[in-house]
């Protein structure tokens, strides 16, 4: 099978220039947006793009803006969140895939952060995509986290959006979370981590409300070893989504060939691969 290696650069309405990588097969059956975790560049995706394309399925990797192609990096001058990835730079990415594969059916989905804004756009736009697909995803809501994690979430939640603001931007580099990242997407995230439910400042429409009115298959992947993300924090996102239907498998290392954290997996793809690419109707 022929796989086209393309870097398709998009210009979202604000200006904000970036590329979107894709592996494109002859005959795609289906096309997937790919959204990255919190401070993870899309190149790291390639080989998952790459195992996904050899199944006949399309795979564009959206990049986070502050990261990787993004020609933005956050500091005191520049900030932005939930509004700007939302509303500016998906739809940016979406109609670039649209103009690359014209037939093929619409996927979207993603890692952590990812799969959780793909939730909030898709609650946004539901005709962007006929089915979700998330791995190593959940609501970082410090309830959904079993003990002894749940008893200091909440702390993170208030001490990393001061950290950022004091400092012009998160230094996720230096304190090992996330890349470096803007004020006002730690400012949103821990707004959920804390509440349990998905707003951004800017945006005018209730998330919550537009994610509960979803209809449309769910496949979710959850690693038995994660930690960032275990299965009660995934279910707790679902729950977001009751009018959908999600099957939902959990991986281990056995099956993984790979530890069963939020990050192996990158690295030795094809068994999550499979496992998506398989029930693809």
């Amino acid at each position: 099978m022929t796989i086209q290696a393309r870097d398709i650069p998009v210009v979202a309405e604000d200006g904000h220039a970036y590329a979107l990588l894709a592996r494109i097969p002859e005959h795609a059956r289906a096309s997937l947006l790919w959204l990255p975790a919190l401070g993870v560049a899309a190149k790291h995706y390639l080989p998952f793009a790459e195992a996904l394309a050899a199944r006949g399925i399309a795979v564009f990797l959206h990049e986070w803006r502050g990261n990787g192609s993004s020609a933005l990096r956050a500091d005191r001058e520049h900030d932005w969140g939930y509004r700007e990835l939302l509303l500016q730079d998906l739809p940016a990415s979406e109609a670039a895939v649209a103009q690359s594969t014209t037939d093929a059916t619409r996927l979207i989905g993603g890692h952590s952060l990812g799969g959780q804004l793909a939730c909030c756009r898709l609650g946004l736009s539901p005709e962007i995509a006929r089915g979700l697909w998330l791995v190593a995803s959940g609501s970082p809501y410090w309830r959904s986290f079993p003990a002894p994690n749940r008893l200091w979430l909440p702390l993170a939640y208030r001490f990393l959006p001061w950290l950022a603001q004091m400092r012009g931007s998160l230094p996720g580099r230096l304190i090992g979370f996330g890349g470096n990242e803007a004020r006002g997407v730690i400012r949103d995230w821990a707004r959920t981590g804390l509440s349990g439910r998905y707003a951004g400042k800017g945006i005018d429409s209730d998330l919550e409300a537009a994610m509960s009115r979803l209809r449309l298959p769910v496949r979710a992947l959850a690693l038995a070893e994660d930690w960032l993300g275990p299965e009660s924090s995934l279910h707790f996102l679902l729950s977001k989504l009751p009018l959908s239907t999600a099957d939902v498998e959990i991986l281990d290392a056995a099956q993984l060939r790979t530890k069963a954290d939020h990050f192996a997996w990158m690295k030795r793809p094809e068994a999550i691969a499979a496992a998506l690419a398989t029930r693809l109707s």
